[in-house]
C-alpha cells in the first residue's frame, strides 16, 4: 500500500521538484492524491538582520514521508555553494522537528563529491556534507553519478540508504532519440564511425559504458594534472591504437568544470583529424573561464555540440553565457521515476541496469516503463 508523503524543495530547486509532481502525478497509483502530494510552497525562509536564516515548515506532516529536493550548486535561486547548503541543513532539521516519518534528500548533483580523498590535514568534504545530512536527520539520499563508487562507502546504511543513479543512460537514450533514431543507422553509421573517449584513465569506465552501449571502438586518454594547482593540466596523452582520423568522436565525462581538462583534450584530438568531436557530461558546472573555453572551441570548430543535463541549473537557452550548441537534456521525469520506485519499494535494478542501444532502438519504450 503507498503511503501518503509529500514533496517539497529548497528554494535552489523549486521549479525543478514541481516539474517532478507533475510526472509523479501522470502514474495512476499517484494521482488520487496529487494535492497532498505537491508540498512546494509548505517551507519558507526567514533571514535575520545579521544574515542567520531559519527554515519553517508551513503545515503539518506529522508521520508522513518528505521527498526534499535541493541542489548546492549553480540554482535558480542564484544562492552561493554555503548558503545553499546552509539552507539545506536547516530544512532538514525543520522537517524532523515537524515529525516527518523519514526524509528522503535528493540532491541531483552533489557539488562536494570531488572532495572524497582521505589526507593527513585536510578535510573531506563529502563526507562532511554526509554526516551532517544524516546526524539531522535524513534517512535517504538519492542522486545522479557521483564522482566515485566509493563515495556511497561514506555512508552507513544502519542510518541511511543512499541510491546513486546512473544519469549518463538519459544521455544514451537521448542519443538515440535525435541522432540514431534506427537500427540500420547504428549498424551503417555509428558502429563504424563513431567512437567515444574518456577525458582521463580514470573516466576510462564511463566511456566504456558508452561504447559498449552503442557497439562502437573506445579511445581511452591519459590526464596528467599539476597538483601544485587547482584545475590545471600538466600534459594529455592518447593511450588507445583507435584510429581517430574521420571519426565522430564523443568526449564522456560527468561533468565540465572549468573546461581546463576538455579543452586540452579537444586540441589533441583534433589534431588526429577526426570528422568532428562532442562533449557529453552528466552535470553542467560551467565555472569561469568554461563558458568563454566552450564558446572559442565552437566557434574555432573544434568542438561540435555539447550535451549535459539539467542536474546542474541550466535552461535549454543556454543561461551560462550563450554557450553555442549547447543541448540540455532533462531529468525530472527520470527524478519522478526514482521517487516512485523509493515510496513504493519496488526494486532500483531496472533504473540502474547497462543501457543497450540496439534493444531501446527496437522497443523505444522499454526506458519508460
Amino acid at each position: 500500500m503507498l503511503e501518503e508523503f509529500v514533496i517539497t524543495a529548497t528554494r535552489s530547486m523549486r521549479t525543478y521538484a514541481a516539474r517532478v509532481v507533475e510526472y509523479l502525478t501522470k502514474f495512476p497509483s499517484f494521482s488520487s492524491f496529487a494535492d497532498s502530494l505537491n508540498g512546494i510552497d509548505l517551507l519558507q525562509v526567514d533571514r535575520f538582520a545579521d544574515g542567520e536564516i531559519e527554515a519553517v515548515v508551513n503545515t503539518s506532516i506529522r508521520g508522513k514521508d518528505a521527498v526534499l529536493f535541493a541542489s548546492c550548486a549553480r540554482n535558480e535561486a542564484g544562492t552561493s555553494v554555503a548558503d545553499a547548503k546552509i539552507e539545506l541543513y536547516h530544512t532538514i532539521d525543520a522537517l524532523k522537528r515537524a515529525q516527518a516519518l523519514r526524509i528522503l534528500v535528493f540532491e541531483p548533483f552533489v557539488s562536494c563529491s570531488r572532495s572524497d580523498r582521505t589526507a593527513r590535514r585536510s578535510s573531506v568534504g563529502l563526507w562532511v556534507h554526509l554526516k551532517t545530512m544524516v546526524s539531522l536527520g535524513a534517512t535517504h539520499i538519492a542522486t545522479y553519478q557521483l564522482h566515485s563508487d566509493k563515495s556511497k562507502s561514506m555512508l552507513d546504511p544502519a542510518l541511511c540508504a543512499i541510491d546513486d543513479i546512473p544519469a549518463l543512460t538519459l544521455i544514451k537514450r537521448y542519443l538515440c532519440d535525435v541522432y540514431i533514431r534506427d537500427i540500420d543507422t547504428l549498424e551503417k553509421v555509428v558502429r563504424p564511425h563513431w567512437a567515444f573517449c574518456s577525458v582521463d584513465a580514470g573516466g576510462e569506465k564511463l566511456a566504456r559504458g558508452f561504447a559498449n552501449a552503442f557497439g562502437a571502438p573506445l579511445v581511452v586518454a591519459h590526464k596528467q594534472r599539476d597538483y601544485s594547482r587547482v584545475n590545471t593540466i600538466e600534459s594529455i596523452n592518447i593511450l588507445s591504437h583507435e584510429p581517430v582520423e574521420g571519426k565522430v568522436l564523443w568526449i564522456v565525462d560527468d561533468m565540465v568544470d572549468t573546461a581546463s581538462s576538455v579543452e586540452s583534450l579537444v586540441h589533441v584530438l583534433a589534431s588526429l583529424k577526426p570528422a568532428e568531436i562532442n562533449i557529453i557530461a552528466v552535470h553542467a558546472l560551467f565555472s569561469p573561464p568554461a563558458t568563454e573555453k566552450l564558446t572559442a572551441l565552437v566557434q574555432d570548430k573544434l568542438l561540435s555540440r555539447i550535451i549535459v543535463t539539467d542536474t546542474v541549473y541550466c535552461p535549454c537557452r543556454a543561461v551560462s553565457g550563450g554557450i553555442p550548441n549547447l543541448e540540455v537534456v532533462p531529468s525530472a521525469e527520470l527524478s519522478a521515476k526514482v521517487v516512485r520506485t523509493i515510496m513504493t519499494n519496488r526494486s532500483m535494478s531496472k533504473l540502474l541496469r547497462s543501457f543497450n542501444a540496439e534493444i531501446y532502438l527496437k522497443s523505444p519504450k522499454l526506458f519508460t516503463q
